[in-house]
């Protein structure tokens, strides 16, 4: 292929070509494309949420990328332009969001999707978070189980006089002495968490309690949905 050669105004090139053995004239005409830009922050606060789920999502519903937000919140993908698609962000601990992208012969398009976190529920008797998940046979907190125990920092901080009491459950799968360990190490986790953000020692404490409470008491025969509901963690208002 030689001699290529582009009308810019009609938006048509041109180029030679010997490739079946003669030299004779191909058209060529460019590939329209777009790329979505999207960027997920948090509704309150503004602040970049990283690792959310980004889905872009065409007019016939078809799934065309699945990413993950950077440490900017953003995540990008070049789709064919002039069409319409609909960009799907999620993040545990936050509500969905969905932004539709109209029409655009545009290089670039930058959308900012805010999803509005979901607040704990206060009762009486406890505060009630999203679950805090631990990676299997570890009790270290990961980072989605650290924006939820953030916010019931924020819970105590608002009510100084506020005393917690943190326990941990497992499902019934392993030994008791093994699921009574791992709670009590998950356990004493969270309330390390919660004092390294400045929170008294003195108003929380932390028990692990393995499988012998659990929230759905069904034995030997528990689904996959009952075994997650058994490994949870609660938060008692002592005070």
């Amino acid at each position: 292929d030689f001699s290529f050669t582009f009308n810019s105004k009609n938006k048509i090139g041109f180029f030679s070509s010997n490739r079946t053995g003669n030299d004779e004239i191909y058209g060529a005409q460019p590939i329209c494309t777009t790329e979505l830009v999207a960027q997920v922050v948090n509704e309150k606060t503004n602040q970049p949420i990283n690792n959310a789920k980004v889905a872009i999502v065409d007019a016939k519903k078809n799934i065309l990328a699945t990413l993950q937000t950077n440490e900017k919140g953003e995540a990008s993908y070049r789709v064919p332009c002039d069409a319409e698609y609909a960009i799907q962000a999620s993040k545990d601990g936050y509500m969905s969001n969905v932004y539709q992208v109209a029409k655009t012969k545009d290089d670039q398009l930058k959308a900012t999707i805010k999803l509005t976190p979901i607040e704990p529920v206060i009762t009486e008797t406890e505060i009630i978070l999203q679950p805090i998940y631990f990676e299997y046979n570890k009790s270290n907190i990961t980072e989605d189980g650290a924006f939820e125990l953030d916010k019931l920092v924020k819970v105590m901080q608002d009510n100084p006089k506020l005393v917690i009491l943190a326990k941990s459950h497992t499902d019934n799968r392993g030994s008791d002495t093994y699921n009574l360990n791992l709670s009590d190490r998950r356990a004493k986790s969270t309330v390390q968490y919660i004092i390294s953000k400045g929170i008294d020692r003195a108003r929380i404490s932390g028990k692990g309690f393995g499988e012998t409470e659990p929230k759905v008491d069904c034995a030997e025969t528990c689904s996959e949905e009952q075994y997650a509901q058994n490994r949870r963690s609660e938060f008692l208002i002592v005070k």
